[in-house]
């Protein structure tokens, strides 16, 4: 259903972007290209964030000369969640979107992704970097983490996905504002803590394969230990938080 007084779009795609500058404009350049292969209705919105590198400047410039390109900007940083939630609530889309500006998901997943929103009337789609069918290229350490954690994540959550964070996920309009403020993380636990309420919720998610590499190398935003420490701390947070709230 449209919303009164909104340029309704079929698709919203949002990057959230902290210090991305040397990123920036490639990934809007290469998601333009898949995406007009995919739809002839769709916006780019750049959720900056605080940055202190020159990415706001750049953003604004880009979204001024391109009409397609969104510029949403903090002064101060938000965390990525929290940036999220704002650009989403700015969107268009009859689904909504974010990427990863490095690109780390190649970008031939788009169209199966989007259309799992969009044609198979699944609430979520989201990729996964350990399905038996995805490619993934990492270091055996941050490989290790992230399958301790989405494991916990099940056994504690109860979850039933096998990745909850990778930075490649859809939404239905509908469902996603229905749940949005009900997040209460601001950061990088956002993710998860979304697919556990949605899955409570009955909402359908679709789990797709994906080919991932992480171009993040030494200075990948997620810190391997502290932040993979910040993280299973929150797993046992949300436990707790929806013992509360049953």
């Amino acid at each position: 259903m449209r919303e009164p007084g909104r340029d309704q779009v079929e698709v919203s795609v949002v990057f959230p972007a902290h210090n991305e500058a040397g990123k920036l404009e490639e990934a809007v350049r290469q998601t333009k290209q898949a995406m007009t292969a995919i739809t002839p209705s769709y916006e780019l919105l750049i959720a900056e964030d605080g940055s202190t590198d020159g990415s706001a400047e750049l953003a604004r410039a880009i979204a001024a000369n391109d009409p397609i390109v969104r510029h949403i900007h903090s002064d101060a940083r938000l965390g990525r969640g929290k940036a999220l939630n704002r650009a989403f609530k700015a969107a268009r889309g009859d689904v909504i979107m974010f990427m990863d500006v490095d690109l780390s998901t190649d970008l031939s997943y788009l169209n199966p992704l989007i259309s799992a929103i969009r044609d198979e009337h699944y609430d979520i789609a989201i990729g996964s970097r350990l399905l038996r069918e995805s490619e993934t290229k990492r270091s055996l350490k941050r490989s290790a983490l992230s399958k301790v954690y989405n494991f916990l994540v099940r056994l504690i959550l109860n979850s039933k996905l096998r990745d909850h964070q990778c930075g490649f996920k859809a939404f239905g309009r509908t469902s996603l504002l229905h749940i949005l403020d009900e997040i209460e993380d601001e950061h990088w636990f956002w993710d998860t803590e979304l697919l556990v309420r949605a899955q409570r919720k009955g909402y359908r998610v679709k789990e797709l394969p994906v080919h991932w590499e992480d171009k993040g190398a030494a200075n990948t935003k997620v810190k391997a230990v502290s932040d993979s420490t910040a993280l299973f701390s929150n797993i046992i947070r949300l436990f707790f938080t929806l013992r509360r709230e049953q």
